[in-house]
């Protein structure tokens, strides 16, 4: 869950605010709040960041999962300089099922 104190900085970066228990009711606003922004504002601009992050689901785990760059680098140089394809088709295989196993939604 996105945190309350992030996103009540995403709708006023320089808000001075603590929450305590990620709570939208125990909030403590060191700048008496000047812009007003209420509560429900900020619960729906969680809901509006949750999603944002929950759309790039599919990002995160095909960073974690792709071959190392060294590996890229290696195949690669194989292929190009050594004329020897076959790191480099094994580099592509996997690169294509990281893709395959995390499509994006």
């Amino acid at each position: 869950m996105i945190n309350i104190a992030d996103v009540i900085l995403a709708i006023k970066s320089d808000a001075q605010v603590s929450v305590h228990g990620n709570d939208v009711e125990q909030i403590t606003w060191h700048d008496d709040n000047p812009t007003n922004i209420t509560n429900e504002q900020i619960l729906a601009k969680q809901s509006e960041l949750q999603a944002e992050y929950d759309a790039l689901a599919y990002a995160r785990a095909r960073e974690t999962a792709y071959p190392a760059l060294k590996e890229f680098a290696e195949a690669y140089c194989e292929k190009e300089i050594g004329e020897d394809s076959t790191k480099w088709d094994a580099y592509v295989t996997k690169y294509n099922l990281v893709r395959s196993n995390n499509p994006k939604l």
